[in-house]
């Protein structure tokens, strides 16, 4: 086994030497590596990796810890010697964050319109046979249960889904027949998953990806672990190659293993460094894909999030979002994508509210070091005067923000998430975000939330980093404003997790567990959102299969048309001569470069940025081309350029600068390279 398997496995199986499984159901399936600390801090040093050449599949460690938590790990390592690296020195939330999160608890209960709501809200949860309808809608599968017969816009999508992702699938279509058996029946589920519509051309060629995995099935933890590596303490490996789902089928195969079943590890509260392998792709982010590649995006997470919670036995109801009067007050109260709308005819680069943004700003300037802020109650005066002044002048823009009070604006910021008329975290998925507290391993915890976070709508997923990102900076000020992540996070736990349009389990009595759960997701969208904002490298590769075979559809009319196609298209692909290396020609579009090109030899080490370098140097600084490029300081014009592969398999994707282009070019030889400038979006992304 060689190649992208190996690494896979050898990835996998590092972040799992030292682990303990327990007997239970998956739900309660743990896998923790067993960390023990004697004394004095012990210094681990690096492993040198053995000289050879790079692999089209080798991945690079990318370790995912803020510069925050860097910092409070070298402040660690000098002040207390004999705790831990990079951990909170708070591993579990005090009397006074518990007290604080049930008085949050309390005061949304008792806000305006709460009650009535949940009063009313049970007539919202979906009749029978809805809940699977919708689910199959927002998967791209609606078809499956009409009477239409064509098969060609489904193949499409379930060839490119794992076998656990197509279960998951196949028992939505038979909970759905059995629910709405009154109705004209839709097509057999036997006639949808028969083997001619499930397994396409790619799927009969092995995936290194998939035989890896089942390797690791097929192998006990100690046979593979090498014995050197058995006792140490080791960072959690998030693994993005193989989708979620087969993961955690993996992980309850070895849970079951004899030698699995020894002392577990008590959980203490600690979150460890996440390492995430880059593979030589690069890493995608949302942002970095076209709005039709992520509609794909969103309908393979939700298929593989379902499968994950089938396999964790996780029971999660969608609710609908009920009709809502329309709101009196122009900004709160007012559906997020409403305002969001309404504000980009004022500034049309935002990509959140603008009265988020000028809470979150001033909050940074003034309240981020003020003691107890988000905790600290503000005056309900002061907060009522401040919403009622905001209302009447925020966009003329007549509002003094140097009379405003850093606990009074924290109040109005929690305020303004609370009175959305649909949850921040959306309707149909709080349930979801909520159960995440009953998953105990921790990077299935991080499996969830990365999915729920691409399912989200794009308002709501920008309006969420941005009030990450600001409450993480209040993280990083500890010393001077004395709240800790704990802290923040069971604050603000309740202010995302409880809504009065979704019912929710938190508010059944005052238990510590309940608040400590709540509070620990919290803590994980804190720490680790850059990893969550990541889409992975599995649900990449599936929209490109996805893609080709939507391309390839119409031939599957004819044989010897598509065979005829299939030659046509290899005898007219440059082919470079054997012994050279290949080149591309890349477009560019930057300024009044726009029709200009650019020939770039590729080798086996050629990087995205190595071509951006080359453009920099060749158009930009060049005494001939780029004379009138440079400003006075020395910079270069244009500098938010990035290089993009555009058509083929994919619809438009911002490079990673580390992404390998040969392996690019090989993955995808039909796509065009262009160089040209990124999106000015907002700050806050």
């Amino acid at each position: 086994m060689g190649g992208r398997a190996e690494v896979v496995v050898n990835r996998l199986m590092s972040s799992m030497p030292n682990t303990h499984f327990s007997r239970s159901t998956p739900s309660r399936l743990r896998l923790r590596p067993q960390t023990q600390w004697k004394g004095k801090r012990v210094k681990t040093s690096s492993r040198k990796m053995k000289a050879r050449d790079p692999s089209p599949t080798e991945m690079s460690v990318e370790p995912w810890a803020s510069p925050q938590d860097q910092a409070a790990a070298e402040l660690s390592h000098s002040e207390h010697t004999d705790t831990p690296p990079s951990q909170d020195q708070e591993q579990r939330p005090d009397k006074l964050c518990l007290d604080s999160f049930w008085s949050e608890v309390e005061n949304i209960q008792q806000g305006s319109g709460y009650a009535d709501d949940c009063s009313r809200r049970d007539s919202k949860h979906s009749e029978e046979g809805e809940q699977e309808e919708q689910w199959l809608a927002d998967a791209g599968l609606s078809t499956l249960i009409s009477e239409d017969t064509e098969t060609i816009d489904k193949t499409a999508l379930l060839s490119t889904l794992t076998k656990t992702q197509a279960e998951a699938v196949k028992r939505r279509i038979e909970t759905y027949t059995l629910r709405k058996r009154n109705k004209p029946p839709p097509r057999d589920v036997r006639d949808i998953f028969s083997s001619q519509t499930l397994v396409s051309e790619s799927q009969h060629s092995e995936d290194p990806a998939q035989n890896s995995m089942a390797s690791v099935a097929k192998s006990p933890l100690s046979a593979v672990t090498p014995e050197h590596q058995r006792g140490t303490p080791k960072d959690e490996y998030f693994i993005t190659d193989v989708a979620y789902c087969e993961q955690a089928v993996i992980l309850i195969k070895q849970a079951k293993l004899p030698q699995n079943n020894s002392q577990r590890r008590k959980e203490d509260g600690t979150l460890p460094r996440v390492i995430c392998p880059k593979c030589r792709l690069g890493m995608t982010r949302i942002q970095d894909l076209s709005h039709a590649d992520m509609k794909k995006v969103r309908q393979l997470a939700l298929i593989d999030m379902t499968a994950l919670c089938d396999l964790l036995e996780l029971e999660v109801k969608r609710h609908k979002t009920g009709k809502r009067k329309n709101p009196e007050s122009p900004l709160f109260g007012v559906p997020l994508a409403t305002l969001l709308e309404n504000d980009q005819k004022l500034k049309p680069s935002t990509s959140i509210p603008l009265l988020l943004q000028e809470l979150l700003s001033f909050l940074e300037k003034k309240g981020i070091d003020s003691e107890g802020i988000l905790r600290v109650p503000g005056s309900q005066s002061r907060i009522k005067l401040l919403q009622q002044n905001l209302e009447a002048n925020f966009y003329s823009r007549h509002v003094r923000w140097d009379e405003v009070s850093p606990n009074d604006a924290a109040a109005l910021l929690k305020k303004f998430i609370r009175e959305l008329p649909a949850p921040l975290l959306t309707a149909e998925y709080l349930n979801n975000f909520s159960a995440v507290r009953e998953i105990t391993e921790l990077k299935q915890k991080l499996h969830m939330l990365n999915l729920l976070i691409l399912l989200l709508p794009e308002p709501n997923r920008n309006t969420l980093k941005a009030l990450l990102e600001f409450l993480s900076k209040v993280v990083s000020k500890e010393k001077k404003n004395r709240m800790n992540l704990w802290a923040v996070a069971t604050i603000m736990a309740p202010n995302l997790f409880l809504h009065k349009a979704v019912p929710s389990r938190l508010t059944e009595g005052g238990e510590k567990g309940q608040a400590e759960k709540a509070a620990d997701v919290m803590r994980l969208l804190i720490r680790y959102q850059d990893l969550l904002w990541m889409i992975p490298n599995f649900l990449m590769s599936q929209v490109r299969r996805l893609n080709e075979n939507s391309n390839r559809r119409y031939q599957l009319y004819d044989r010897r048309f598509k065979n005829l196609l299939r030659k046509i298209h290899t005898d007219s692909r440059e082919k470079p001569e054997k012994n050279s290396e290949p080149h591309r020609t890349v477009k560019i579009q930057v300024g009044d470069l726009e029709s200009s090109t650019m020939d770039y030899q590729l080798n086996l080490n050629s990087r995205a940025s190595d071509l951006l370098a080359q453009f920099y140097r060749q158009f930009l600084r060049s005494p001939d081309n780029g004379k009138d490029k440079m400003r006075r300081n020395g910079s270069v014009a244009y500098s938010d350029c990035a290089l993009y592969e555009v058509g083929g398999n994919i619809g438009e994707h911002c490079l990673d600068p580390d992404t390998h282009l040969l392996d690019l070019y090989n993955s995808n030889p039909g796509g065009e390279w262009i160089i040209k400038r990124r999106p000015s979006g907002s700050r806050w992304l």
